[in-house]
C-alpha cells in the first residue's frame, strides 16, 4: 500500500471505528496501485450492525478538505474527493450479509434471489484487506463463505451459463444480420457470461471487472486451447470478420457447457 494511501485509510478508519453502528471496515484491492493508476479508487466497504450519522453529518466527519461529495442509494455510498483522490465508502447491514449467505450455504430455495447478483459481493468479503473489525463477525463471515456447497455453485452455473448461451445466440443473429452494433452489446454479454460460467465451475467467487481476465486465465479448470482462443476472440483485428468471431465463440462455448 503507498504512503498517501496509508495516511487516508488510517484517517477514515479512526472515523468510522467511533461510530457505534460500525462492526467492521475492509480496504477493496482498487487501492493497491499507484494513486496515478486511472484505475486507482480508495474503496471501503463499512459493515454496520446499527445506526450512523446521516449524509450531512457524515460529510462534515469526514473533514473540511472533503469536496463533490454526494451520496446515492438511499445513504448507502458515499462518494467524495480528497485532492485528487477519489473515495468511496459503501455502508452494507450485516444483517443481510448474513441472510445472503445463509441462502449460499443452506436456503436453496432461495437462490433467485442472489442469482442475478453474482457472487462479486461474497468475493469482496473474502479478500478485502480488513483494517478495522469491533467484533470476530467477520471472520465467522469468511468462515462460512469456505463451506459453500456444491449446490450453490450448480445452481450459479446453470444460471449463468443459460446466459452465456442466450448472449451466444445473439452473436449469431448479429453475424447474420451484420448488425455491428448488436454485436458488439452481445459480445460484451458474452465474454462476461464466460468468464462467470468458468469461476463457477472452479468454485471461485468473481473478482472485479478489471480481474477478470487474468484470474480467468489462470484458473486450474479451463477448456482446452480456452487462453488462445479467448485471445483470439478479443483481438480488434480488423482482419477478422465477424463469422470468424462467432465461429470462435461458439468453440469457447461448447467446451465451457462440456466441462
Amino acid at each position: 500500500m503507498k504512503y498517501k494511501t496509508k495516511i487516508l485509510v488510517e484517517r477514515f478508519t479512526e472515523i468510522l471505528s467511533v461510530w457505534k453502528g460500525v462492526e467492521c471496515v475492509t480496504l477493496n484491492e482498487a487501492a493497491l496501485p499507484d494513486t496515478l493508476d486511472p484505475y486507482f479508487a480508495l474503496i471501503l466497504d463499512v459493515f454496520c450492525s446499527g445506526q450512523i450519522p446521516g449524509a450531512d453529518e457524515r460529510c462534515r466527519l469526514y473533514g473540511d478538505d472533503v469536496a463533490a461529495f454526494e451520496t446515492a442509494g438511499q445513504g448507502e455510498k458515499d462518494r467524495f474527493l480528497i485532492g485528487d483522490i477519489p473515495i468511496r465508502l459503501e455502508f452494507k447491514k450485516t444483517k443481510k450479509i448474513d441472510e445472503l449467505i445463509k441462502i449460499a450455504c443452506k436456503d436453496h430455495e432461495s437462490f433467485w434471489f442472489i442469482k442475478d447478483s453474482g457472487t462479486y459481493g461474497f468475493y469482496r468479503l473474502a479478500n478485502c484487506e480488513i483494517v478495522y473489525s469491533r467484533t470476530k463477525w467477520i471472520h465467522g463471515v469468511r468462515e462460512q463463505l469456505t463451506k459453500i456447497g456444491e449446490k450453490f455453485w450448480s445452481e450459479m452455473r446453470s444460471a449463468v451459463q443459460s446466459k452465456m448461451e442466450h448472449f451466444l445466440s445473439d452473436l449469431g443473429a448479429a453475424c447474420f444480420q451484420g448488425d455491428k452494433f448488436h454485436y458488439l452489446i452481445a459480445s460484451a454479454g458474452f465474454i462476461k457470461t464466460a468468464c462467470l460460467t468458468l469461476f463457477c465451475i472452479n468454485k471461485r467467487f468473481e473478482p472485479s471487472h478489471r480481474a477478470y481476465f487474468k484470474q480467468v486465465c489462470e484458473l486450474p479448470i479451463l477448456p482446452e486451447s480456452f487462453v488462445a482462443e479467448f485471445q483470439t476472440f478479443l483481438e480488434n483485428n480488423a482482419g477478422t470478420d465477424l463469422d470468424t468471431r462467432f465461429y470462435i465463440a461458439k468453440l469457447i462455448a461448447q467446451k465451457i457447457v462440456m466441462l
